[in-house]
């Protein structure tokens, strides 16, 4: 972390070989060392596709939290991306769409189905 060219290979080496429970405790760990979550860490070293990419890794930590994000931002500005929101939610639906409801209100203070309106 804040070496120039660090270009994401240390992120990359740690996100494909370690399992989401090992991931989950590394990114503890990081954030009692370091002071920073993961996502702080790869949004100060990482840009554009890579970025995005690796910023999924956040499902790990709150899959809920991960969803109402992906919701909100498929909602965003003038057209709504229909694509992901159905997908989320059909795909979500009989898993913890009830616990993404509760995340995104917490998050955006409105209820998601009023959002999806």
């Amino acid at each position: 972390e804040l070496k120039v060219g660090t270009e994401g290979e240390v992120f990359n080496r740690i996100m494909v070989h370690e399992s989401f429970p090992q991931l989950k405790l590394i990114f503890e760990e990081y954030k009692n060392v370091s002071g920073r979550t993961i996502v702080q860490a790869l949004e100060a070293e990482l840009s554009g596709e890579l970025l995005e990419a690796m910023l999924a890794i956040e499902c790990v930590q709150s899959p809920p939290a991960f969803f109402a994000k992906q919701l909100h931002k498929a909602m965003l500005g003038g057209g709504t991306d229909d694509g992901t929101l159905i997908r989320i939610i059909v795909s979500r639906s009989e898993i913890d769409l009830g616990n993404i409801k509760q995340e995104y209100e917490r998050l955006y203070d409105r209820t998601l189905e009023s959002a999806v309106r």
